[in-house]
């Protein structure tokens, strides 16, 4: 068994005695990605708030491993339009060192803008410039709020492969929240659908035919998913555009990934 990294042990948490996350068990291992899912109000932020210690349980007990170290990844990157900031600049604020900073941006495909302003960036560039100064940690954890928003399709396919890829070579677990529905089912180990609390979790193959599933999202949307899992031997590229490379392969020796719908 992996080593436990994170455990939520009757977690509840409420604002004006409404109930926001209710009653959530949930055990995060290293190796683990773990996507949580769910409608708007459900909860998923708070839920990741109680993880990272920014927000107090009402009732429950967060449980981290000692020592843990937490790299986390939020929805957005807000900076002051007029203030100028390069890449370089925003990655040594985490007060590691240039070589340390410029290896975290390679290893998230934009090593090459380290001189680059940040307001010239893509939102795509952006997204990985913030999943660069998590890195650069070394977490034991990767925490990921939406992190391919304001990402174009192919970008969020590419994304979500990268996070696969770093999972597998720092040995780390992920949380990750998430709308991109069709995408996640191909690049996560367990899905957990969040409506204050927890409504199901399984593996991304069985939790569309689960009623709970159903009920939240819809038959439309269960169905779809079905249809559109696939694996296939491709990746993408920062843009978003298809490369050969079956280098990166899932556990069953195929790569997985959710670009494109068979139907």
């Amino acid at each position: 068994m992996n080593e436990l990294l994170v455990t939520l042990d009757d977690l509840t948490v409420a604002f004006d005695d409404r109930p926001v996350v209710d009653h959530v068990n949930l055990k995060v291992h290293r190796g683990d990605i773990l996507t949580i899912i769910g409608p708007n109000g459900a909860g998923k932020t708070t839920l990741i708030k109680a993880v990272l210690g920014l927000q107090k349980p009402t009732r429950g007990v967060v449980s981290l491993a000692r020592k843990l170290v937490i790299g986390y990844v939020p929805q957005h990157l807000t900076l002051e339009s007029t203030l100028p900031l390069s890449v370089k600049r925003f990655m040594m604020l985490t007060g590691r060192s240039e070589p340390d900073c410029q290896a975290a941006l390679s290893k998230t495909g934009v090593g090459h803008l380290f001189n680059a302003s940040v307001h010239h960036l893509s939102g795509g560039e952006k997204q990985r410039l913030l999943l660069a100064r998590a890195l650069v940690r070394k977490p034991d954890l990767l925490v990921l709020d939406e992190p391919a928003q304001g990402v174009d399709i192919n970008g969020q396919a590419s994304l979500y492969e990268l996070i696969r890829q770093l999972r597998d070579e720092l040995n780390c677990g992920v949380i990750m929240i998430s709308h991109d529905l069709h995408l996640v089912m191909a690049a996560t180990d367990q899905v957990i659908c969040l409506n204050q609390h927890i409504c199901c979790s399984g593996h991304p193959a069985d939790i569309s035919h689960d009623p709970a599933f159903i009920e939240t999202f819809g038959t439309q949307v269960a169905e779809s998913l079905a249809v559109y899992h696939h694996r296939h031997n491709h990746s993408h590229d920062l843009h978003g555009d298809v490369v050969e490379d079956t280098s990166v392969a899932s556990p069953s020796g195929h790569q997985e990934c959710s670009g494109h719908a068979h139907h």
